[in-house]
């Protein structure tokens, strides 16, 4: 007969302890990762913004229905818009360029027409490839936007 060690001197109760123990430690310590760099993509204000939404989205269907359209073209680095439908307008525009993936080419601006009935923004930087561009009206009641590519000498219906 021989004697058998006590439980804490053999190798398997202590293996399938720190299996255990070591998906403890690996969730703390998610959990801690987590906490530190929280997530902002839940909005505090989700219902205004939720409103908000559903304003700019009756804007373009207005702008839509009384049909507005405008030509945008790049003529010698500057950013020509001229309209070719919808009610005459002949006031201010609330012109935004978004890049899709650096913020800090951002730009907006309010453009009023030149003596050829054109809008002209000359950017600070040359303006090329895709933008998400808003035209808005002065008064705020109507809303185009649309996603282009901008290149020298081509042009895109905004509608």
């Amino acid at each position: 007969m021989s004697e058998q060690q006590a439980w804490y001197k053999q190798f398997w109760p202590w293996f399938l302890i720190i299996l255990p123990l070591c998906a403890v430690v690996a969730s703390l310590t998610t959990f801690k990762i987590a906490l530190d760099n929280s997530d902002s993509l839940v909005a505090e204000e989700y219902y205004k913004k939720g409103k908000a939404i559903n304003m700019d989205l009756s804007k373009i269907q207005f702008a839509r229905q009384i049909g507005m359209q405008f030509l945008v073209s790049v003529e010698n680095g500057a950013v020509i818009i001229e309209q070719h439908g919808g009610p005459a307008y002949e006031a201010g525009l609330n012109t935004q360029f978004y890049h899709p993936t650096l913020a800090d080419r951002d730009f907006s601006q309010m453009l009023s027409r030149d003596a050829t009935g054109k809008y002209r923004i000359t950017p600070e930087a040359p303006i090329s490839g895709d933008w998400e561009i808003r035209i808005e009206s002065f008064d705020g009641k109507w809303r185009l936007q649309k996603r282009l590519e901008l290149v020298e000498g081509k042009q895109h219906w905004l509608n």
